[in-house]
């Protein structure tokens, strides 16, 4: 029984690795840095196309829940994912990360092009008044 708890443990710990191992490789970047702390932050913010400044905003109690959750987002759009994935990675991350590494999601740029700029229609046109 011990080595079935063990073996699922182990599962659960390494599962994420791999799966952020996948995601750091999709976008250009050594997997290893996933593994590496501070450094995999830097990588990330590269990923999603922030300044290096933003480290320091994961330092501030409080401030570093904000930009968590921000940077994830900028990652699920990186990825041409919505922010309905967005909520899966932050609510169940064993789950979505994997989607994420191993599923057929390419990176396509930090946040795809600011998400929606491309996607977007423009308004429609006032019809003129014929005369």
């Amino acid at each position: 029984m011990e080595i079935l708890l063990t073996l699922f443990w182990l599962v659960i710990i390494l599962l994420p690795i791999i799966a952020m191992w996948k995601i750091f490789m999709k976008a250009g970047k050594p997997g290893w840095a996933c593994i590496i702390p501070i450094y995999n932050i830097i990588v990330m913010l590269e990923i999603v196309g922030k300044p290096l400044w933003w480290i320091f905003l994961f330092l501030i109690p409080g401030v570093n829940l904000v930009f968590g959750i921000w940077t994830i987002n900028l990652l699920s759009k990186s990825f041409g994912q919505s922010e309905g994935f967005t909520v899966g990675l932050i609510l169940l991350p064993i789950i979505f990360y994997p989607i994420l590494g191993f599923g057929e999601a390419t990176y396509k740029g930090p946040a795809a092009a600011e998400a929606s700029v491309q996607e977007t229609t423009p308004p429609p046109q006032e019809p003129t008044p014929e005369t």
